[in-house]
């Protein structure tokens, strides 16, 4: 059923009258694949007074950026398909989907909790044929279909889970104008950054900001440098064996990719402030030493958050800019990247949710969001002239050559090491102990 789109008519009303839902943008108008979208409405179901319950963590500006789209999804059906936001969202859902009271579709931050309640029979499947449209559809697919396949109530994979806004931590800053000025090239590859590293430091500047302070959760940024290194020095198959601790954290597979994180960590020559700075800067501070005059650093490692900490005049594309933390040539591992994102997942399936996951499919609902700024997405369909910049539009791209795309180690692992002794083992390489006994430290606190 296909309704006429006027730009701004109201549409349903959010949480008791709270937040109208707008058409944004009128037929025909931005970047966005309107044939995607006439296509699918033309063929939608007739969903008129049927709601839909979506039930996630984002909150403003986030929450109003998504009911945007969900205005067109209740245009082409009828339906009322509403959005509610919670900071308690992780808790909320188990209780609800516990009590019977589980809203259609719920929106999780990282796949662990959604495998934790398919495995308790509190997820419903993704429709059929979801997963295989998936693995076509999604640049990397493999990985997104991995990532949102779980174990349901009697112990059989099957895909749960529906990846809709991610982000991307496999990124080096730099000011382009200090690469111009020393006569310096963005690497292509590993050997190539190695190279980079060395020749900065010959010509008696510094290559890296790096800092992992960050208050009670000091050591988390390295956590991201080894798991970036696991992706480029072994197949993502080990870093899998790795998360699930079917290989001990103390393999030497893990040895290797904490060492060569030290090796730009832990020399002095490679480092703002020497290699005795890293784990006492803070991760905030740490990227100012690109803008120094003259520069401290020309390269900072860190995800897609980090222009929050960059000095608030300075400008994306002129006095800042990013490039792929690259891969080695050598290795033949392709192009994987480290990131995380949110994923849908069906609390309570009926007519309307089969319809929605249709809905996301298409390139138009991720363009709608696209168009709206701090969204990512690897659907390969999508036009990325949506992107409101050219950092999202660069992210954008590095997430459509991936080859392999894989979750945050650090918040798959049991909570007592992922944000425990890794952290704190990270300090203690980086102040000096060998990369064997800190990963043989936190093999040992590993839960029996």
């Amino acid at each position: 059923m296909k309704k006429a789109l006027l730009a701004g008519s109201a549409m349903a009303l959010v949480a008791g009258g709270a937040v109208a839902q707008n058409l944004i943008f009128e037929e025909g108008e931005g970047d966005l694949n309107w044939d995607s979208y006439n296509a699918w409405a033309e063929g939608a179901p007739d969903l008129s007074g049927q709601d839909l319950t979506v039930f996630g963590p984002w909150l403003s500006p986030e929450d109003e950026r998504f009911r945007n789209m969900l205005a067109y999804f209740n245009e082409a059906t009828g339906a009322n398909a509403v959005y509610t936001g919670s900071d308690s969202f992780e808790q909320q859902i188990v209780i609800d989907a516990e009590a019977g009271s589980a809203p259609n579709v719920a929106v999780f931050p990282q796949p662990g909790l959604a495998s934790t309640m398919a495995a308790q029979g509190l997820l419903d499947p993704l429709p059929e044929g979801t997963g295989e449209w998936i693995a076509e559809n999604y640049a990397a697919g493999d990985s997104w279909l991995d990532l949102g396949t779980y174990a349901d109530a009697n112990g059989e994979d099957q895909p749960f889970g529906f990846f809709f806004n991610v982000n991307v931590k496999s990124l080096v800053w730099y000011v382009p104008e200090n690469f111009e000025d020393a006569g310096y090239e963005v690497p292509e590859t590993m050997e190539e950054l190695i190279a980079l590293t060395e020749q900065i430091a010959e010509d008696g500047e510094t290559p890296w900001c790096i800092g992992l302070g960050s208050g009670a959760a000091t050591g988390w940024p390295a956590t991201d440098w080894v798991e970036d290194m696991m992706l480029r020095l072994h197949a993502p198959e080990v870093y899998d064996q790795w998360v699930a601790h079917e290989i001990p954290f103390d393999d030497p597979q893990v040895v290797e990719a904490v060492e060569q994180f030290g090796f730009f960590a832990k020399d002095d020559a490679f480092v703002n402030g020497g290699a005795g700075a890293v784990a006492s800067t803070d991760f905030r501070d740490s990227p100012a030493g690109l803008f120094a005059s003259p520069p401290q650093c020309y390269m900072h490692r860190q995800a897609s958050f980090a222009p929050a900490f960059f000095p608030e005049d300075a400008e994306a594309g002129e006095d800042y800019d990013f490039f792929y933390f690259p891969a080695f040539s050598e290795r033949d591992l392709g192009n994987p990247v480290l990131g995380g994102g949110t994923l849908m997942a069906i609390t309570d399936a009926n007519d309307a949710t089969t319809a929605f996951i249709d809905f996301l499919k298409t390139p138009f609902a991720n363009e709608v969001m696209m168009a709206q700024t701090g969204f990512l997405t690897p659907h390969s369909g999508v036009n990325l002239d949506a992107y409101t910049d050219d950092l999202l539009r660069g992210q954008g791209e590095i997430l459509l050559d991936a080859t392999t795309f894989r979750f945050d180690a650090s918040d798959l692992m049991p909570g007592e090491v992922g944000a425990g002794t890794f952290w704190t083992g990270m300090v203690d390489y980086v102040g000096g102990a060998s990369a064997e006994d800190v990963t043989s430290d936190i093999e040992q606190s590993w839960p029996q």
